[in-house]
């Protein structure tokens, strides 16, 4: 008996005493500390602060955002983005989430609109993919299941198929489709999501991945899909040791059959400078494909050494052209008018012309940047898009080129506006990202992404089976473009080719109507 008085209380002692211990100690520590102010005042409780301080985003994101404020992207348009990769579904009832009280762009329906057997879309062969089917999905249980599905690719038809370089290289570009991924980087991204990604625009056909300026990885290559190799300032890819062009790593690059292009970032939205990559997430592997030295971070100059101006520039493209015998653009951030002005007037009296300008807005993702950069720099993509357009239309040489657009593109609507203000392509980052597992933690610059997307932590991309996103990747692909048609039918042309700016009007928040052709002579 007296044995179990003594253990209770011990266990009594234990119980009180030490938890009152440990909060006289956190107590003393907090009002001594000299870092946080709170804590000094308020010692123990101005814990509370922090705690909320770190959970809020999570807090927001699934109780008291509604469905249409979160930024950069709403909880809707990321739901719609998964949708469509997971169910290849973008259905929705009842109504419309879009404010149409407030400004913005529309697309002008026709009296009489396009039938489906009027489309010109190529739907051969179909394409064997994988959905999911919900069994049950209630507030206890969800539960759904995997079947095999064919579904129509809605290539371009043959004689729409766009061609990048037809005129200026042995090796022309040939595309069925209008969307494909853009830059991203095998050290931004993991080896996991690169090749999820690469298998999934494989299996859907007809588009393309951007390598990012941190060079071509076998990550890249192991789905097979079609390339768009990006050269940045840095040279990750195509540098000797001493950090000078590579010649012969560059042709290495080009005999590869699965290039299809190049490009030489000059910019990028959300940074408009280098690229930065933290240390903690260069591996060996990827030191060695940018070589430099595992385990430091990495930032990019803010411009290329080769060249400093305009004309040199335009020799640089050509040499790299005739070298390479494939398509060579630049990437841009529109900024100065004159800037541009200068740019494509060069091009226009030297007749040197890069074969594709792809415009990154200012809305554009990236793996790490300063907020100041990404938050003042550039115009918005749908700002900077008509106005390089409108340049080029006047100096005459829009036809001797392409443009790719990308800045938040991630739905067929906002794509089909981009295509109605003068792109002929557009790429996307953040909704493929989205479609390989991304849940919009907003943590890809500390390699701490929980679901493996944007690290290159092992423990962490365990959670990324390349098997399920690959499927995802293709049937978010395959969605985007049978959407692109629907609205093409809608507009009442057989082709989202077809679309310009008379497809489109833009209202104005008094409700008046703003006529697209008017608005980008303003631009122009």
């Amino acid at each position: 008996m007296e044995q179990a008085i003594i253990v209770l209380i011990c266990i009594l002692i234990f119980i009180i005493l030490v938890p009152a211990a440990l909060f006289l100690w956190i107590y003393i520590r907090d009002e001594k500390q000299e870092e946080h102010s709170v804590l000094r005042n308020y010692p123990v409780a101005g814990k509370l602060r922090y705690i909320f301080e770190k959970i809020g985003p999570e807090l927001r994101q699934y109780l008291f955002s509604n469905d249409n404020e979160e930024q950069p992207f709403s909880r809707r348009e990321y739901e719609q983005t998964v949708m469509s990769g997971k169910y290849k579904s973008r259905m929705m009832g009842f109504g419309s989430e879009r404010d149409f009280n407030q400004p913005g762009y529309y697309i002008r329906n026709a009296l009489f609109p396009k039938q489906r057997e009027e489309l010109r879309a190529d739907q051969t062969p179909k394409i064997d993919t994988m959905v999911y089917k919900i069994d049950k999905d209630n507030l206890l249980k969800r539960s759904e299941h995997r079947e095999k599905a064919k579904a129509d690719p809605y290539y371009l038809h043959p004689d729409d198929v766009q061609v990048i370089g037809r005129d200026t290289c042995k090796k022309p570009f040939y595309v069925k489709g209008l969307i494909g991924q853009s830059a991203m980087s095998y050290g931004s991204l993991g080896d996991r999501a690169i090749t999820a990604l690469s298998k999934g625009l494989h299996q859907a056909g007809g588009t393309w991945m951007n390598t990012g300026e941190g060079g071509l990885s076998e990550y890249h290559l192991k789905g097979g899909a079609d390339i768009i190799c990006q050269i940045g300032p840095g040279l990750f890819g195509v540098r000797t040791e001493d950090g000078e062009f590579s010649w012969e790593e560059f042709k290495k690059k080009s005999r590869l059959e699965q290039i299809k292009a190049f490009e030489l970032k000059l910019a990028q939205g959300a940074k408009a400078r280098g690229g930065h990559i933290d240390g903690s997430k260069v591996t060996e592997e990827i030191a060695a494909i940018r070589n430099v030295q595992p385990g430091q971070s990495i930032d990019s100059p803010n411009r290329f050494n080769e060249f400093s101006n305009v004309p040199d520039m335009l020799d640089f493209i050509e040499k790299l052209r005739t070298v390479g015998e494939k398509p060579v653009g630049i990437k841009i951030v529109p900024g100065s008018r004159k800037d541009l002005e200068d740019l494509i007037s060069c091009m226009s009296s030297s007749g040197k012309l890069p074969d594709f300008i792809t415009i990154d807005g200012s809305e554009g993702g990236t793996g790490a940047s300063f907020h100041e950069l990404a938050d003042s720099v550039g115009l918005p993509i749908l700002t900077g898009l008509p106005l390089v357009d409108g340049l080029l239309k006047t100096y005459g040489i829009r036809d001797k080129l392409k443009i790719f657009a990308s800045g938040k593109l991630l739905t067929p609507d906002k794509i089909a506006v981009a295509l109605a203000l003068g792109a002929d392509f557009v790429n996307i980052a953040r909704g493929m990202m989205f479609s390989v597992g991304c849940i919009r933690a907003q943590v890809c610059h500390t390699n701490h992404c929980p679901v493996g997307v944007a690290t290159t932590d092992p423990k962490l991309q365990r959670a990324l089976s390349i098997e399920d996103k690959q499927h995802r990747v293709c049937n978010y692909v395959l969605s985007l473009r049978e959407g692109l048609f629907h609205l093409a039918a809608a507009a009442g042309i057989s082709s989202p080719i077809h679309f310009s700016a008379e497809h489109i009007v833009y209202r104005e928040e008094d409700g008046s109507l703003r006529e697209l052709p008017g608005l980008l002579n303003q631009h122009a």
